[in-house]
């Protein structure tokens, strides 16, 4: 007779060990997401507030998208990992998107339900997906990080590559993906001691590139309003649409791209290297994403935020509520309400319903994964019984 248990966990099984960095720059990424979508409507009459969305456009989703990257696999899927695709990004992706349309519907008396044009912040849900799914084609051919450049770049001369399927913006910024899981492919990270030591000339260069950006952000606004720099930022139409006609359109792109790594660069490094009280919110940063447009929905389309004078106190004011808007909505009692939109475990929706995610530990979409609890040690096994052998 035969008695099949789980065995003790193996004494160096430790649960990894959260690296407050990544925390940090994820909860700063998603402060930056919703202060940009919050001053948006600013820009229209504010060169201060122009810049500011020049600034953060320049980098932030860049940012996020290394992140995303950085804690991908390049390996086959396994059956886990293709069930979270599922979980984690198809269906919090058809749910928020039939949640627009029926805001849609409610408020403008319209809506054109077409899963294939996302709505306003889904767009990276869609990019995610396909970056997982075409990253372990990458891996294994040379010089990936140079064919995504290519990819990206040539794909700005292609008109028919748009918004289907968040398609553009995708190929746009799947080198700054690439380049987040070839930075933990090579252990770059760990192997400079980036995550151990911060010099302080790198400090110094950091808040010199930001002040050298916003800089020329503020001084050329006029400039790059004529030129309608926030929507090359977007990665999203082609070069054509934009007035990019000529031949060497594609080296804006290049610039661009080049200009986001340097200031990504000194983002990491002036990201706080220890814990502090909001660390932990940057395991959440799926609920701020999903959740944040939704608040600031009626005040971009009430025009409340047009007109909004002096700027000097209005910015400001716009820039603590982004704060706190992000700060609310990756609170315990908003990520209880909400789990089953932003985290959806259905069951009934897998042949083996412990792909449904049934496990202690959660991995965020964007790469935060959740602490895993202790397990149990395994109960004795009776005198006489034996353990199948493991496979």
């Amino acid at each position: 007779m035969s008695h099949s248990t789980t065995p003790p966990p193996a004494a160096s099984a430790k649960p990894r060990r959260r690296v407050p960095l990544w925390d940090n720059a994820r909860f700063a990424c998603i402060v930056l997401v919703v202060l940009g979508h919050a001053t948006q409507r600013l820009t229209y009459d504010s060169d201060i507030a122009q810049s500011l969305y020049l600034l953060i456009y320049a980098f932030h989703m860049p940012a996020f998208a290394i992140i995303s990257g950085y804690f991908s696999k390049g390996g086959p899927p396994a059956k886990r990992q293709m069930a979270r695709l599922i979980t984690d990004i198809v269906l919090p992706y058809l749910i928020f998107e039939s949640l627009w349309t029926l805001t849609k519907y409610i408020v403008e008396g319209q809506a054109d339900p077409n899963l294939t044009k996302p709505s306003w912040t889904l767009w990276f849900l869609l990019a995610l997906g396909i970056f997982r799914l075409v990253l372990p084609y990458l891996a294994v051919v040379r010089w990936p990080l140079l064919w995504t450049i290519v990819i990206s770049v040539g794909a700005g001369y292609l008109p028919n590559i748009d918004s289907t399927l968040s398609l553009s913006r995708t190929l746009g910024l799947l080198p700054f993906f690439t380049l987040g899981w070839w930075l933990n492919e090579h252990d770059v990270v760990e192997r400079l001691g980036l995550l151990r030591r911060r010099p302080w000339w790198s400090f110094a260069a950091a808040v010199a590139a930001f002040a050298a950006a916003g800089w020329i952000a503020w001084f050329f606004v006029d400039p790059w309003r004529d030129v309608n720099l926030s929507q090359w930022m977007f990665y999203d139409d082609a070069y054509s649409a934009l007035g990019g006609t000529q031949w060497w359109a594609g080296g804006v792109r290049l610039a661009l791209m080049a200009v986001a790594l340097v200031l990504c660069a000194a983002f990491f490094v002036l990201v706080p290297r220890r814990m502090r009280w909001w660390t932990h919110f940057g395991q959440y940063t799926m609920y701020v994403y999903l959740l944040h447009s939704f608040v600031l929905y009626p005040f971009r389309e009430s025009g409340l935020l047009r007109g909004l004078d002096p700027t000097w106190i209005w910015l400001p004011i716009v820039i603590i509520a982004s704060v706190l808007i992000a700060l609310g909505l990756a609170t315990k009692p908003v990520r209880w309400l909400f789990r089953p939109l932003v985290e959806p475990r259905p069951r009934w929706l897998f042949a083996d319903p412990e792909l449904a995610g049934a496990e202690t530990r959660r991995d965020d979409p964007t790469g935060s994964r959740r602490p895993r609890e202790i397990p149990r040690p395994a109960e004795p096994i009776p005198p006489g019984l034996t353990l199948p052998p493991r496979t």
